[in-house]
This record gives structure tokens, sequence and C-alpha cells, in this order.
């Protein structure tokens, strides 16, 4: 790296060096107690990994073989590129090697192992049995999957002033500003950063930045590089004797830290809380009727359900025991039939978890013939239901849970006000809210909630301390693949959460080794 000053009439624009965005995780496997296929000696085993592919299994690379070996640690490593808002389905099988096989098939099979990539990350370290063709236990077989996220999330924070620096300017002092620069592959100097111009002045006080480690040195803190902290100019060298230099260049601060992923908080042990919260007011039509939008269709599906599934088949990974809870609003219930704005929708107040996203499809669908559909459309009661835990949360002053609530609703917000300040408050919380709207209806109400164009603020004018809240009409969807939808509301969730965290400077619970 070498570090060069300039006045600002000498800056040019130049392209400073591209940042690394994918997010790549490495796979570690090791089996134990794998079948014995071999007569004279133990298997020699393999592993191989496939990714699924519109329903078929496309191979993504095999591990070494391990001779003579029925407890295997594999040394070849597997990586991944890892989508938080995709369902990335993997399968792990282990095979003894046949030395006369030419195709896959024909290597004795010792069991597989199939799962999401979020599930993996989730549990970061994984041990399953093994699971034979027909569904039956690989005998005593078993499977350990680690994972590492292999990105490389250090950052460098630099503060530094100038003394004495000369004079460039025929009317004034220097406007003096800094440029730091790395050499490529190619030897040639790329800008990684070049610091705000000071007016005016020979002894500048920067202001301190922060740039990636991997801009700066490639990541590699032993990476030789050049740094000239005085400042030499060549023509007074050459004129003047005692010439010492023509200014000196300070570090006042260096430091190395790490700026945390969403990767590092979920891999560290944060559990995603999710719960759901669904519409049942009068304006979405008799769910007997098929014009309604509760109305269950003959394939066993509506809006409703759809947006249920793309959302919470993903989320579901991120929590380890998916017991979720779910609630319903604006509707009457048995047997006195009053409005309830905050209700389990398997009718037990005191455990209305369901296991799993099944779990509350099957609940929804079972829920529908015994509530009377009524009104009015309000938000704040479950908003402020998920934020009580939210907040109970925050007192633990760790990073161990995140929550998402998931609204699903057909119309206009009756308790717009009473929503604003129960988002705003969630919004200093551990917590995200989707908004998936059904139907026709107009949603200029949920856009202004969204937060995109402006910061949404309360009745009394306080602000939102960040957006937590993601508003997508399902409309949108209807003819786009079903893991279009989940890819839209999700998209913001990684970074809500890690923002979040970084706010409170709460670091992951474990975080990986340096």
């Amino acid at each position: 790296m070498a570090y060069t000053l300039g006045s600002a009439t000498e800056g040019q624009t130049r392209s400073v060096a591209p940042q690394h965005c994918a997010t790549r995780v490495e796979l570690s496997v090791i089996a134990t107690s794998l079948l014995d296929r071999d007569v004279t000696s133990k298997s020699d085993p393999f592993c191989v990994l496939f990714h699924e592919v519109d329903g078929n299994w496309v191979e993504l690379g095999r591990t070494e073989t391990a001779v003579n070996n029925l407890n295997p640690v594999f040394g070849v490593k597997f990586q991944v590129d890892y989508h938080f808002e995709e369902i990335q389905k993997l399968r792990f099988a282990m095979f003894d090697e046949d030395k006369c096989a030419t195709q896959l098939y024909e290597h004795d099979f010792l069991g597989e192992f199939i799962c999401t990539l979020g599930v993996i990350v989730s549990n970061k370290k994984l041990h399953r049995p093994l699971i034979l063709a027909n569904g039956k236990p690989a005998g005593k077989g078993s499977i350990t999957i680690t994972a590492q996220e292999l990105s490389d999330n250090r950052i460098i924070t630099l503060t530094l002033i100038g003394r004495k620096l000369d004079k460039k300017d025929f009317f004034g002092k220097s406007d003096p500003y800094l440029e730091f620069h790395k050499q490529g592959e190619d030897g040639k100097w790329m800008l990684v950063h070049r610091t705000e111009v000071i007016k005016n002045t020979l002894d500048p006080a920067w202001r301190p930045f922060t740039v990636p480690l991997i801009s700066l040195c490639n990541g590699d803190v032993d990476r030789n590089i050049k740094v000239e902290f005085d400042c030499i100019n060549p023509k007074k060298q050459k004129k003047k004797k005692n010439y010492k230099n023509s200014g000196v260049i300070i570090v006042k601060l260096c430091k190395i830290t790490r700026d945390y992923t969403f990767l590092d908080y979920i891999l560290g042990g944060c559990q995603l809380m999710f719960t759901v919260g669904i519409d049942f007011t009068a304006s979405n039509g008799n769910p007997r009727e098929p014009s309604s939008l509760h109305y269950i269709n003959p394939l066993g599906s509506n809006e409703y359900l759809a947006a249920i599934l793309a959302v919470g088949q993903i989320i579901q990974d991120y929590d380890t025991d998916k017991m979720f809870p779910a609630l319903g609003f604006g509707a009457q219930l048995p047997p006195d039939w009053k409005v309830s704005h905050e209700f389990a929708i398997n009718f037990n107040p005191t455990n209305p978890f369901c296991s799993g996203v099944e779990g509350i499809a099957q609940a929804y669908s079972a829920c529908l013939p015994h509530i009377r559909f009524y009104g009015p459309t309000n938000f704040s009661p479950i908003i402020s239901h998920v934020a009580r835990f939210a907040a109970q949360a925050l007192q633990q002053e760790k990073a161990a849970q995140y929550f998402t609530l998931l609204i699903i609703t057909d119309g206009v917000i009756s308790d717009m006000d009473e929503t604003r300040h129960a988002i705003v408050q969630a919004s200093k919380l551990p917590m995200s809210i989707i908004i998936i709207g059904v139907g026709n209806a107009d949603f200029a109400a949920m856009e202004f909630l969204d937060g995109d164009a402006s910061v949404l603020r309360s009745n009394t004018g306080e602000e939102a301390v960040r957006d937590i809240v993601q508003f997508v009409p399902f409309r949108d969807f209807r003819n786009a693949p079903k893991e279009t939808l989940a890819k839209s509301v999700l998209a913001e969730l990684p970074q809500q959460v890690t923002q979040y965290f970084k706010q409170r400077n709460l670091p992951p619970i474990n975080p990986a080794p340096e």
C-alpha cells in the first residue's frame, strides 16, 4: 500500500477497489460407525454433496476416500454460496469406494442425510443419523457437519493528522487530503480510500475512517506494504542541504476489529423467533365461499397459506425448537362471541405455539369454521404482543434472540396512529415486521409503514430509530415462482438483524475465533 499527500486541485476521480459481497460457507464433514461393506477389510468411504435444483439433485463436490476407515474425518471441505432468503436443500451421501466403478451408483451406498443449509448454519455443528434409501437407519452410522463463514469481515479504523505540511496554494495555505492505494496483482496501484479535503491549513486533522481490511491489504496483515509518514518534496530536497521533510503525517489511532455479519450472529447462536398474525376481518369474505380470501381451494391452499409457507419454511430453520406462536385478529370468538384483536388460533391462550410451519397451517385451517369474521383491522395489539417478548430478550444484553412478526392482511388499517406508535417503539427492540397484503385492496398505508421512502414517525412525532417494516402485496407474485415472494420479503431481514445488534454494541454470543 502506498500513501500520498495531495492538494484538492490535483485530485482526480478514480475507481475505488470493489467490495466483496458474496457470502460463502465452508462445510466440514465427519462420519462415525459407518456400515462395513467390505469382506476382508473395512469400508473405504467418501462423501458426495448434492444440492437441489428444480427438483433434481446436482453434485457439488466429493471428499477424498478414507481407506479402511469406518469413522472418517474428511480433509476436503465443501464450499457453498449462502443465501438466507432461499431454501437451499443439501444431500450428503456416503459411499464405499469400488475401484472398478465408473459411475457413482456402482459404489456401495452407506447412507445419507438431507437438510437445508439454513439448518446447518443455525446449529453451527449438526450431528444426525444416516438414512438408507428405504428410509431405515444405516446401522449406527451418523454424520457431523460443521459450518464456517469464509468471508473476511475485519475492518481497520484510522485517525490521522498532519503537521507543518508544505504550502501549495499561491494565495493561501494548502487544502490537503490523503489517498490510500494498494498494489494489485498486475503491479498497478488502486485507490482504496480518499479522505475529505480540509481547506486552508497546514495542520489538518482528518475525520476517522473505516475500510475493510480485505480492501486495504487483501486481508493479509503480514503483507508487505509501503507507508511513508514523512512527506518528502524532491525539489526542495535537492535545493536545501538541511532539508528534512515537508511535514509529517501522524497516526493517532489504528484499530482492527470485526464487522460482524448476519452469519456471525447465526453461527454464534442467535435464534430467529417467528410469529404469525392473521387477519380474520369480515372484508375477507365468508371462508366457505370461493370468493373469500380465506377460502381453501381444492388444492388445499389460498393466499394466506401460501404467504405463511413461503416465509415460514425459510425462517423455521433458524429456531431450534420450531415452536411458533400463531395469532389472529379481527374475529368474534366462541363462546361469548366477543371481538378479539389478539387470540391464539389454536384456541389455547396459555400455549399459542404451533409445531413448525405445517402446524401453523393446520391450526389456521382448523380454526376457520369456529370463528366469525368481524373487525376492525387493528395491528397494534399483535405488534405490542411480540414487542413484549422482544423487550424481555433486550434485557439479557446478548445477541441471543431476534423476533420476526409476519402479518398477513387484506385491507386498510383501522388503528393507524396506534400502529405507528407501536412500530416506532418496536424499532428500539430486536424485532422486525413483515406485512404481506392479500387481495386487491389499496395498500397505500402499508407502503407508508414500510419506511423506505421516509422515516416513519409516531403520531407524537417520534422517529423510528431504524426501518423494521417490509411490505409486499401478494398480487405482485401470483404468477411468479413460489420462492420469489420469500426472496422479496426476507431480503432486508439479515441487514436489520445485524444493524440492531451493532447499534447495541452486542457481539455474537459465541464468535468464531480470529
